[in-house]
């Protein structure tokens, strides 16, 4: 009986390709680590992966991660600004257009501005 190390890899060599490109990506990512894994552990990995994985320990590398999730979160928000703004300038214009039409003026809401 195979244990359940061998279960678990004959199962993932199994599965079918992901359908969208971002899922195949992300499965030949998870393949390459457990590759560098299994090299690591068999100590047949080469220097350079093995600097790799020191350099995502460092104190640095993991100040930089967090910097850039900090950015993509300042991105959001800029982004969030930004539809706000939009939605709040086209109920403007929605508003200004009803009163318009409600003091009977006849005139394109264009002609506003």
């Amino acid at each position: 009986m195979k244990n359940s190390e061998e279960f678990s890899e004959s199962i993932k060599r199994s599965s079918p390709p992901a359908r969208s490109i971002e899922n195949r990506e992300n499965q030949l990512i998870e393949k390459a680590y457990d590759l560098a894994e299994e090299r690591l552990d068999n100590k047949t990995a080469s220097a350079q992966e093995i600097v790799h994985f020191l350099k995502m320990g460092t104190a640095k590398a993991q100040l930089e991660k967090k910097k850039l999730e900090a950015e993509m979160q300042l991105l959001v928000s800029k982004k969030d600004a930004i539809d706000s703004a939009k939605r709040s300038e086209e109920k403007y214009d929605e508003a200004m257009r009803a009163f318009q039409e409600y003091h009977g003026d006849n005139n394109d809401a264009e002609d506003i501005y």
